[in-house]
């Protein structure tokens, strides 16, 4: 795996992959960003929220489970000191189904979060504490 990050005289900084798909990141003018864009630490929580989407959305599809709409809320606690790591992360997934029932839902969530989102195991690992609720829109 191989990707780049370039800045080029100014934020956003531009994160570029081997098939040239972008990402920007900023920060705020307090540290010299414009707000452009979502800073890492932002996009280091969407991405969490991603991954675990994307599988959730395979194996209800695996299931042969209608979804209408598939949404994560997340919110997070900091360590207080530099490195300001995430501590607790809490995520609600909301997902809108005419035909997935509860348990397909939460067990999707549960495969996802404990054997195959590589970014949630990273927060694990870290030492991060991560809750998840389902609800049925």
């Amino acid at each position: 795996m191989n990707i780049t990050v370039a800045f080029n005289e100014s934020m956003p900084l531009v994160g570029t992959n081997p098939a040239g798909h972008t990402t920007l990141f900023d920060t705020s003018p307090e540290f010299y960003g414009t707000g452009s864009a979502p800073s890492p630490v932002d996009v280091l929580l969407q991405t969490l929220a991603a991954c675990s989407m994307m599988d959730i959305i395979s194996i209800l599809k695996k299931k042969r489970k209608q979804i209408v709409t598939l949404t994560a809320e997340v919110d997070a606690d900091r360590a207080e000191e530099h490195p300001r790591v995430f501590t607790a992360v809490r995520i609600i997934y909301r997902l809108q189904s005419p035909d997935a029932a509860m348990v397909d839902f939460e067990r999707s969530i549960e495969l996802s979060m404990e054997k195959y989102c590589s970014i949630s195991a990273m927060f694990r690992q870290s030492g991060c504490q991560i809750d998840w609720t389902g609800e049925l829109v």
